[in-house]
């Protein structure tokens, strides 16, 4: 097993030397380390604020401090923050939240030997203002300290986003459609910024961006908005819940499934671009573009397809392109020699075509479950081959994970908010001790049926299941949704333990020797590198500055995704719909922020 690069310790109860402090004021005691660290922040006194903390503590910061997605852990490596940009941030006007239902300080029990305190509290910079929520754990001498801060800024007080009474209230006689037109044309003036791609990452991205006053064009290659979606293969529908999936600025109905279908999706999003009046093309693609270091604007050579060519300046370039790039199709031998079908998934449409037929999929996490379900509900005689272990989880053990923040009654921006709180060095323990508990529990029926028919499983990364392989690879897991049931009742058969040797004319053959036959077979094989379309547009000098761009860095936060990813002007906005709906407007605002003068990346050195 690799190193494990966060060994950190839960501040448990044995640890800490005390027994559970349930006859506690929650509200008594956040009030009450709260005012101690407010007047520590106001003296500008770093030493007092990180005696507050405990010595193993953390400081997670989104871009309230640092204009940065960071993670500082230790007392030392706090008060390096603090040194470096407390006074230049302004910290003030700190303040318990509790008003509103849901966000009072409480008193949780994590695991019976875990027990924390978590409140939250507003605060103001000079630019703009945040939310912050801190874990306090109990002190033998009943004292409490801080495990875990999180402060994140959710607005520019010189640039608030543009709803609720800050909305356009001008009265419309007849001139909006025209309006709508040279808006969205950009006849008059060229956008500040492009985003490439027109699924959920590029028009919530859009969006932010043009809620808080920075023109805006998306740019997309197919012919409608939401076509990422609407083409892939007709089985697709998503692994989570409604509340976990919502869009920003504008919710699903009351009447929405809680699992969406891909077709409703793609309708959706194509509605939320009307209804919020983004400016897109589509059916357009990027074909030049040259960065002027001197200027730090990007020249975009677009084909409009049909409708010309359009050339234009803007500062920004945002790649919502996905969190992966083009198709990985492992290159095996004898392919010309196949007289039947082999695609990759994103070329799949319907096993409906295939009605009778002896399937391959090869790949054993989402789409290739759903693709091989797919095959079976159609009566194709389908094998599934398994080139590594997968981790499995049940739709129901997501959801209820999930529905701890995600559900009808917690407001899906204190959701997020929570979701974001906690560091990934201690989110990870916190899974380590989830996971295998629900395997051996909700899933384990599940597990063990498909241990008997030879189907291999994992926990995750270090044992930290569904989360771990999300964040650092991108995928690598199956949430169940009904294909494990038609493995182990055999239906889906399965192939594993050696590996692919070539085509054959009627299917493949494996090391082993032995051959499966097919009519079709399907790559559910991933994807590339999230560079890959943005080497294709903005060529290999460009590229090389980009080390990395999906994946977890050494303090547990995003690598390259929603901040600052090694090249002025050039940005990526990926995830699932929980991250980009929440990190989304963390990206606008530092594209605001630079574009008004407020953000000097060269003048934030920690």
């Amino acid at each position: 097993m690799a190193t494990d690069s966060f060994p950190q310790r839960l501040p448990t109860v044995d640890r800490l030397g005390v027994t559970n402090p349930s006859n506690v004021s929650s509200s008594e005691v956040a009030t009450e380390w709260l005012n101690t660290f407010s007047a520590a922040i106001t003296q500008s006194d770093t030493a007092a604020v990180v005696d507050l903390f405990l010595e193993d503590g953390f400081w997670k910061d989104v871009i309230a401090l640092t204009w940065d997605f960071r993670t500082f852990e230790g007392r030392k490596d706090i008060k390096k923050l603090l040194d470096a940009r407390l006074v230049a941030t302004g910290l003030n006007e700190l303040h318990l939240l509790q008003s509103k239902p849901l966000n009072e300080p409480v008193l949780q029990t994590v695991y019976p030997d875990l027990v924390w305190l978590r409140f939250c509290f507003g605060f103001t910079t000079k630019h703009g203002k945040g939310t912050a929520v801190v874990y306090l754990v109990p002190l033998p001498d009943s004292k409490w300290k801080a495990y875990t801060l999180l402060t994140c800024l959710n607005s520019l007080t010189d640039f608030p986003q543009k709803l609720g009474p800050l909305r356009n209230w001008e009265t419309d006689h007849g001139s909006w459609e025209e309006k709508r037109r040279q808006e969205t044309e950009f006849s008059n003036n060229d956008p500040t910024v492009i985003v490439i791609g027109a699924g959920h990452s590029g028009l919530e991205t859009a969006a932010g961006l043009k809620y808080i006053g920075v023109p805006t064009l998306i740019i997309d290659k197919k012919p409608r908005v939401g076509d990422s979606w609407r083409d892939r293969y007709k089985a697709l529908c998503l692994h989570t819940t409604i509340w976990h999936s919502q869009t920003p600025y504008l919710n699903f109905p009351p009447t929405w499934p809680v699992y969406t279908p891909a077709a409703k999706l793609a309708d959706w999003l194509e509605a939320y671009a009307s209804f919020l009046e983004l400016d897109v093309w589509t059916a357009s693609t990027i074909t030049k573009t040259s960065w002027n270091d001197s200027t730090k604007t990007w020249s975009v050579e677009v084909d409009r397809g049909g409708k010309g060519i359009r050339i234009l300046t803007v500062k920004h370039l945002v790649f919502a392109t996905g969190s992966g790039g083009c198709p990985n199709v492992p290159d095996i031998p004898g392919k010309a020699s196949f007289k039947g079908s082999a695609v990759h998934s994103s070329e799949f449409k319907s096993a409906a075509d295939h009605i009778g037929k002896k399937a391959i999929v090869v790949g054993c996490c989402n789409s290739a479950h759903d693709i091989a379900q797919d095959f079976c509900s159609h009566g194709a005689d389908i094998t599934m081959f398994q080139r590594s272990s997968t981790l499995v989880i049940s739709q129901e053990s997501v959801a209820a994970m999930l529905g701890v923040v995600y559900n009808e009654d917690v407001p899906t921006e204190l959701a997020d908010t929570y979701n974001t709180s906690l560091p990934w060095a201690v989110v990870r323990q916190l899974h380590q001790r989830m996971v295998p508990m629900v395997a051996e529990t909700t899933d384990k029926a599940i597990l063990d049926g498909l241990a008997k028919v030879g189907f291999k499983t994992n926990l995750g990364i270090h044992g930290a299941g569904l989360i771990s392989l999300y964040l650092e690879r991108g995928g690598g897991y199956y949430v169940d949704t009904g294909a494990s049931k038609s493995i182990i009742d055999g239906n889906i058969k399965i192939k594993n333990g050696s590996a692919i040797e070539s085509f054959t004319e009627n299917g493949l053959r494996f090391a082993d020797g032995t051959e499966l036959q097919a009519d079709i077979i399907v790559f559910a094989t991933g994807y590339g590198d999230p560079r890959d379309f943005m080497r294709e547009v903005c060529g290999d000098q460009v590229a090389s500055k980009i080390t990395r761009v999906w994946g977890l860095d050494e303090e547990g936060q995003s690598a390259g995704v929603w901040r600052y990813c090694g090249h002025d002007g050039l940005w990526f906005a990926n995830g699932d719909f929980a991250l980009l709906r929440f990190h989304s407007l963390h990206l606008a605002m530092q594209i605001k922020a630079i574009e008004e003068g407020i953000l000097n990346k060269a003048d934030i050195v920690i």
